[in-house]
């Protein structure tokens, strides 16, 4: 399984079958690996209805032909437009042909156009991907949350964690996270965007190898085997 950082909380998993993104977001990002025109994709991934974590998700997934994957009330969105979506909720797994994706809770928001006239975009989700024998967890957007040590059962390959804080977990709670999951690898993200969520990440890693923790701090455009 092929990890590629694409800047915020957009990650390419490439497995031997099929290349998923998780959580588009190109175009308006300031620290893109590139542009949502560029991506080659099979299915997207949406872990809530923010505009940071879905902005682009409608060009990408009709110019790919691509299958979005999210909450039933993210995936009822875009099959409105004409996409292909399939619909889950937190607690649901389904077998796709390239492995098993499962929802899990997230302690967030999730709307669209949240000014005056906000759109509910449903639960805000974590996203546990397993394909060619591994476990990934993408966290989404989060606080801490003690059921973290149930999302770690099985064992976690890797696990993508906010660390921004102000909207979600900051360093500190996401090292209790670490804890809690006991992945083999981590990668922080979410941080770093825009001046409020601003961390230092190789501090984080640094903190967390203390634990006994693995971080990787990536830039965007790196990419890791989990």
């Amino acid at each position: 399984m092929n990890i590629t950082y694409l800047g915020h909380s957009c990650f390419l998993v490439e497995t031997g079958r099929a290349r998923l993104l998780i959580d588009p977001y190109l175009d308006e990002n300031p620290r893109a690996a590139g542009k949502a025109a560029d991506i080659r994709c099979d299915h997207v991934l949406i872990s809530h209805g923010h505009e940071d974590h879905c902005a682009d998700a409608e060009q990408i997934a009709r110019a790919n032909g691509a299958l979005i994957i999210a909450n039933y009330e993210i995936a009822e969105y875009f099959a409105a437009k004409g996409l292909r979506a399939h619909g889950m909720n937190p607690g649901g797994g389904f077998n796709f042909p390239f492995g098993r994706v499962k929802l899990t809770i997230a302690h967030h928001t999730s709307s669209l156009n949240a000014g005056l006239n906000p759109i509910y975009m449903g639960a805000p989700c974590g996203i546990l991907i397993e394909a060619d024998g591994r476990r990934l967890y993408h966290a989404g957007d989060t606080a801490l949350f003690l059921d973290m040590q149930l999302i770690g059962r099985g064992g976690l390959d890797a696990a993508l964690l906010p660390i921004g804080d102000n909207f979600t977990m900051g360093p500190d709670d996401a090292l209790d996270a670490l804890d809690l999951l006991k992945p083999r690898l981590a990668v922080p993200m979410h941080y770093d965007t825009w001046p409020l969520i601003t961390q230092d990440a190789d501090a984080f890693a640094a903190a967390a190898a203390k634990r006994g923790h693995r971080v990787q701090a990536m830039r965007s455009g790196d990419s890791i085997q989990a």
